[in-house]
């Protein structure tokens, strides 16, 4: 049996499909992260207004679900290479954490149109921008792997715990954007 020669360099997963970028790529990426921060807030009101008490009191959201550490975080640099890169970690982070928290509201609240659709709204959204990032990263810095974390999986636990998951992501996620939109408006502003 014959075969054909394996090829010594492979191409990495994560620049598997990427091709060379539109020169207006970065403007873009600036433009999805300012909305969404700018859709952000509306998210998380939306989903706490559906989680039942103790969750929709908000004066008391640092004790029912205070913020969890362990997720990424943007440095407050303005090298282009060091942001995009600290991008690519907190949207593929949010983007599984998404996933996550769709599944568990589809199960808690599958008749809650509106919720539902802002989390898959974001959930493209974000997908978008990882493309944008992906192009970037692999054709205009040959960064062909980024190290990154993964939310928990929230599919064993109880519905508080996958309540009380979704609310810390959704705060996390509120604050990180919005860090992320202000340097990018501040460092690398549109011409």
């Amino acid at each position: 049996m014959s075969g054909k020669p394996l090829l010594m360099k492979k191409r990495s997963l994560m620049c598997h499909n990427s091709s060379q970028c539109n020169h207006h790529v970065f403007g873009q990426i600036r433009n999805q992260v300012a909305e969404l921060n700018r859709l952000a807030p509306a998210l998380l009101d939306v989903y706490l207004e559906h989680q039942e008490p103790p969750f929709t009191d908000k004066k008391k959201l640092n004790d029912t679900c205070p913020l969890n550490a362990t997720f990424p975080s943007i440095n407050q640099t303005c090298k282009k290479k060091e942001i995009l890169v600290a991008l690519y970690k907190i949207f593929v982070f949010f983007n599984a954490s998404l996933g996550n928290i769709t599944r568990d509201q589809m199960d808690l609240h599958p008749s809650v149109i509106q919720l539902l659709q802002k989390l898959n709204n974001t959930s493209d959204a974000v997908r978008g921008l990882l493309s944008n990032l992906t192009c970037l990263l692999c054709s205009e810095y040959n960064v062909s792997h980024v190290d990154v974390t993964y939310g928990d999986s929230s599919d064993q636990e109880g519905n508080y715990q996958k309540k009380k998951q979704g609310c810390q992501v959704l705060r996390w996620y509120k604050g990180v954007v919005l860090e992320a939109a202000s340097i990018l408006n501040k460092c690398h502003k549109p011409v």
